[in-house]
């Protein structure tokens, strides 16, 4: 079981992937846009290949059906170039756009959206000859090589069969007229392209999986490399609980300058405190000075009862206050009624009025 630190066993981090993908470094077969499209290019010569003979056919009616051809005037001339022209296009621009749309769709599927120029920058160690033999004889390499081989191999397999069920025709061709001789030639072709075209999809696709375990297995990180990761995306630990504790004791400081002005506070009872001051001179509305959950909660209780302050317990009141405000800011209209009540009741028991300086109770 691996416990080396400097052993790459852990999945790499989201950011470790886009790092790679802005690199340029993603899996991608090489073979399997050159194996689509020769396939589709096949598939669709016989799709359209009604249609392109016809017209390859009426091109060379045109130019080779004509009695007057010595005679041809420039404007004649220039007409046929245009017919020829545009007889080319018809034949051409369907199955190269066929073709564009199959590279472009093979790439998307396999990189998706990506620009980048981070490929196309020289790099020094590129030049290195240590590294270069290095990659030379590195696993990838050996398997690129295996698969070269393998694909050699059964290229001229599946060549040798195609042309061996078709040897007796091929051996009796140099009976046929032209136009069978056409036929067999293109039918042979065609058979043969086909069968060619999906054994290189079929392998080009395990190449494309071969490159994605591959690509994973460089992307793995050690557990090291994971811990440097998360402190760069979240931050140091220790910084971070240090961050805690100063703004922690800046919130404490603060509840100890705020809460002796506060008039009330109203408890959940024990995991919410809001304190509550109003001043009718300064205030349109009663206001919110400090609030808390849990231990901040508790020490705003431990505050008001050492200056005096009047604790109520409003359950309902006291959560819709923790969430709908924020300390100093004034209470919503909808809690006037309640608060105003909490105010009056307060006000009556004590006989302080919500302008009296507050002083810590003797003990």
């Amino acid at each position: 079981m691996p416990n080396d630190a400097g052993e790459k066993t852990e999945a790499p981090t989201p950011r470790r992937r886009d790092e790679a993908r802005e690199q340029g470094q993603i899996a991608k077969s090489q073979d399997l846009g050159a194996a689509v499209t020769l396939l589709g290019g096949m598939i669709a010569l016989y799709v359209l290949g009604d249609g392109i003979l016809s017209k390859f056919m009426d091109g060379l009616g045109h130019f080779f059906g004509r009695n007057d051809a010595i005679s041809l005037t420039p404007d004649q001339i220039k007409g046929s170039a245009y017919f020829a022209v545009r007889m080319l296009a018809g034949i051409t621009l369907p199955i190269m756009a066929i073709l564009v749309v199959l590279g472009l769709l093979v790439g998307l599927a396999q990189t998706g959206l990506l620009f980048t120029l981070k490929p196309l920058q020289p790099k020094l160690d590129k030049l290195n000859p240590i590294n270069g033999a290095k990659r030379l004889v590195s696993a990838r390499a050996f398997v690129r090589l295996g698969m070269s081989i393998l694909k050699m191999l059964i290229v001229g397999t599946v060549a040798y069969l195609s042309i061996n069920e078709r040897l007796t025709q091929i051996v009796f061709a140099m009976n046929l007229d032209h136009w069978q001789l056409f036929g067999l030639a293109a039918d042979l072709i065609f058979s043969l392209a086909l069968r060619l075209g999906i054994i290189l999809v079929i392998l080009a696709i395990l190449d494309y999986v071969w490159q994605r375990y591959k690509h994973e297995q460089d992307l793995k990180m050690t557990k090291e490399e994971v811990k440097e990761e998360m402190k760069r995306m979240e931050g140091d630990p220790v910084v971070k609980q240090r961050q805690r504790q100063v703004q922690q004791q800046l919130a404490l400081q603060r509840l100890r300058s705020d809460v002796p002005k506060a008039d009330v506070v109203v408890t959940n009872p024990t995991e919410l405190a809001i304190a509550i001051k109003y001043d009718a001179d300064e205030m349109a509305a009663p206001r919110v000075i400090a609030k808390g959950k849990d231990f901040m909660a508790q020490r705003i209780r431990e505050i008001a009862i050492e200056y005096g302050i009047p604790i109520v317990e409003r359950k309902p009141l006291a959560q819709a206050l923790y969430k709908a405000v924020e300390v100093g800011q004034e209470v919503p209209p909808q809690f006037y009624k309640a608060v105003a009540e909490i105010l009056a009741y307060v006000y009556e028991v004590t006989g302080r009025g919500p302008r009296l300086q507050r002083r810590p109770v003797p003990v």
